[in-house]
């Protein structure tokens, strides 16, 4: 995954954690992965993501892993 499409699917993961009222805290503690992943996922740093993780972020949002690709 090329640099710029992290920074947009860490974006895109931030907006939709903020519009359902989530801390990154509450978000990773849902998602299974760990609290400081997750900071990093939706900074300027944002690391290569495997597909589970991808999983993993859209189920704690509601949502599909298509949904949250879709950038």
């Amino acid at each position: 995954m090329s640099e710029n499409l992290r920074i947009k699917l860490g974006a895109r993961i931030k907006k939709l954690r903020i519009a359902r009222n989530l801390t990154q805290a509450e978000l990773a503690e849902i998602a299974g992965i760990d609290y400081k992943y997750l900071q990093r996922i939706e900074g300027k740093n944002t690391p290569d993501l495997k597909i589970d993780t991808i999983h993993k972020i859209a189920k704690a949002l509601k949502t599909t892993p298509a949904k949250l690709l879709e950038l």
